[in-house]
């Protein structure tokens, strides 16, 4: 049987961590994988998350299964985190939430509960976009198309071009976007241009499909999702896949979530049942120690207090280094071309320098990131701001020369 399976390339990014844990250079960076690390370089525990496991290990009495849906308490304060709590879809029970194995698992929910619906939809995703939603939504049989988004040689959003594309998109296509924190550019919608979104996808009769992976990273846990609730307000299907990856620090546990509003409260139940028997089909039940975790910080005030305290803490750590590294690109470089980096959000921007510069900083300068030069601002500290910035001046002379 296996005779006929050839070796394929590792993933990018995980062949990109392999080779920097190989590499024994002392001064070597780490720009590539997207996971928030401290200024010790660690990717922490949260002290919010330590106490709630905790709390939980303590009360369980069982390790059965919960249910297709998971933990019930979760759902519920997924919905109102990322809706608010007196948001039209939840008051007219239009809403459904049903928990997945991250933020991938409700990303492929979704794709299915798509295809299932309307097998022959687009799903038109943006240019660039991060590199996981091309496998888990493709590899469920629907077609991507791409619309233009971010210029990175310009480091600007592209958003008079994305509005001309979808104007040409067909009545039921879906649009994936990225809710804040876009990944891999750091670029993101402001509230105007979320609204003029909202008006062509509801004159264009488009279903968005918002990917909520950083709430809490960009401003805060409200502002970072004041265009997903203008949109929710306003359309009347939509989807939401959030994950609790990055604000919670819970990459291992694996916990998301996905939000379907429907048109009313009978054909949100119809979704629902399909999202269960799809969920059943794909893993049968998500994992609960993680969500378990998370509703209890949810639950807890004086946990839910120190939670937005060390996500703040995390949210600024990310903006200072963009401040360093901008400031130290200035002095190297001697103009301001660098600047677009410190006015992003997230942990994500694209340096936007050509593969051949991205190599040279690898192999001359031990400096890993992504061949579209796509940087991850956690792997920067006080300690090697400098030394990145002197070597991108370099090696970008070099590259003019």
């Amino acid at each position: 049987m296996f005779q006929q399976l050839d070796r394929l390339n590792p993933d990018a990014i995980l062949g990109l961590m392999t080779k920097f844990r190989a590499d024994p250079y002392a001064r070597k960076v780490d720009l590539g994988v997207g996971v928030f690390r401290d200024l010790s370089g660690n990717t922490p525990i949260l002290d919010c998350v330590r106490r709630a496991e905790q709390t939980v290990l303590e009360s369980q009495t069982t390790k059965s299964y919960v249910s297709a849906a998971g933990r019930e308490e979760f759902n519920a304060a997924v919905e109102e985190l990322v809706l608010g709590a007196e948001h039209s879809a939840r008051r007219e029970r239009r809403a459904r939430t049903v928990q997945a194995p991250g933020g991938c698992g409700a990303l492929r929910v979704g794709a299915e509960l798509i295809r299932a619906a309307a097998p022959s939809t687009t799903v038109h995703v943006s240019d660039p976009t991060w590199g996981n939603h091309l496998p888990l939504l493709g590899s469920s049989g629907l077609r991507l198309d791409r619309y233009p988004y971010y210029d990175a040689a310009a480091h600007q959003l592209r958003f008079e071009a994305m509005l001309e594309r979808l104007d040409r998109a067909a009545a039921g296509d879906v649009v994936l976007v990225h809710a804040c924190c876009h990944n891999p550019s750091g670029a993101d919608l402001n509230l105007n241009q979320w609204r003029t979104l909202t008006e062509l996808l509801l004159r264009r009769r488009l279903v968005p499909f918002l990917d909520l992976a950083y709430q809490g990273f960009a401003a805060d846990l409200d502002a970072d999702v004041a265009g997903v609730r203008l949109v929710a307000e306003s359309v009347p299907e939509v989807l939401i896949a959030t994950s609790y990856s990055k604000n919670l620090g819970l990459y291992r546990e694996r916990v998301g979530a996905l939000i379907v509003i429907s048109e009313n409260e009978s054909r949100a139940e119809a979704v629902r049942s399909h999202v269960l028997q799809i969920a059943r089909s794909i893993y049968s039940m998500p994992p609960d120690h993680g969500a378990a975790i998370a509703a209890c910080i949810f639950a807890d005030s004086a946990l839910r207090s120190s939670w937005i305290k060390e996500l703040a803490a995390m949210r600024e750590r990310i903006q200072s280094m963009r401040v360093l590294l901008a400031r130290h690109l200035r002095t190297a470089i001697g103009d301001e071309s660098f600047d677009f980096i410190e006015s992003q959000r997230g942990m994500f921007s694209l340096l936007g320098v050509p593969a051949a510069v991205v190599d040279r900083l690898r192999e001359r300068h031990h400096i890993y990131m992504t061949s579209d030069s796509r940087m991850n601002l956690a792997g920067i500290m006080p300690d090697n701001a400098a030394y990145v910035a002197a070597a991108v001046a370099a090696e970008r002379t070099v590259l003019a020369a």
